[in-house]
């Protein structure tokens, strides 16, 4: 990695922009393969845990990488000031990412009102806890591990041809994150309207949907890009609050489209 820093001129608390490119790259596959792996092992089915509609990245988990690798360089004294540092430090990230996702797209990720010591729903002492373990176990374990894989590949090519991936990787990754929330946007819209939720602001909702039927290519890209199938695949997990507090998850209101790509059997497991 230290090829990398000395030709960086920009850097995050003395970590280089294009260092921290390929950790978000890195960690966001990698959270998607671990997403995935628990939903099989822990729900029996093979399904959607990406954060995009293209693309095999799981977003926060690149976010909360390389948040924790900027900040946690001030905790590295043992390992106790790195579990108070991954506690802080995740549990802001967690909440801020749960309001935006909840100011930008109007949908809830995930909801911790039901676990003890939440706050609004966003975070709660138990995954606070789970994000210091994590804090320890990514700045002892994974991440001089990665940094080594790093220093592998910066042996291979040359710096110039690593810079134009993750150049090309970050561009797909933005545009990605663009038209994905487009999409889950008019997702929202679509299933409010045609559902007749409950929520803030429904009629403006109702009306704006009617208007958007209305134009040819938002349908042409509905119909063959962003239709009902693609997004319960895509995001099983989507929700949506009414105004009597309930959550009302959008593959429930369509019950003929599976919310995963296999379902896993007992004699699956027995062949």
């Amino acid at each position: 990695m230290e090829q990398i820093s000395k030709k960086k001129k920009v850097t995050i608390l003395g970590i280089g922009l294009w260092e921290l490119l390929s950790y978000f790259i890195l960690y966001s596959i990698a959270g998607f393969f671990v997403e995935t792996i628990f939903a099989i092992v822990r729900y029996g089915v093979f399904e959607s845990r990406q954060s995009f509609v293209y693309g095999p990245f799981c977003s926060i988990y690149g976010l909360g990488a390389i948040i924790m690798i900027i900040f946690l360089q001030y905790f590295k004294k043992n390992r106790i000031t790195l579990f108070f540092g991954g506690f802080v430090i995740g549990s802001i990230t967690e909440y801020l990412v749960s309001l935006i996702g909840e100011l930008i797209l109007h949908v809830k990720w995930w909801d911790y009102s039901n676990l003890p010591l939440n706050i609004n729903g966003r975070i709660c002492f138990y995954y606070s806890i789970f994000w210091g373990i994590l804090a320890i176990f990514l700045m002892k374990a994974i991440q001089p591990q990665v940094r080594k894989f790093m220093a592998l590949i910066l042996r291979k090519f040359n710096l110039s041809t690593i810079r134009t991936i993750i150049l090309v990787l970050t561009i797909f990754i933005a545009i990605d994150c663009i038209i994905s929330a487009y999409a889950i946007n008019m997702f929202r819209i679509r299933m409010i309207a045609i559902n007749d939720l409950n929520v803030a602001h429904k009629d403006e909702i109702i009306e704006l949907n009617l208007k958007l039927n209305k134009s040819k290519i938002h349908s042409f890209l509905i119909h063959y890009f962003f239709n009902d199938k693609k997004m319960i695949r895509t995001y099983p997990n989507l929700k949506q609050e009414k105004l009597d507090g309930t959550i009302v998850y959008f593959k429930d209101l369509l019950p003929d489209i599976k919310p995963y790509y296999y379902k896993f059997v007992a004699k699956d497991f027995y062949k």
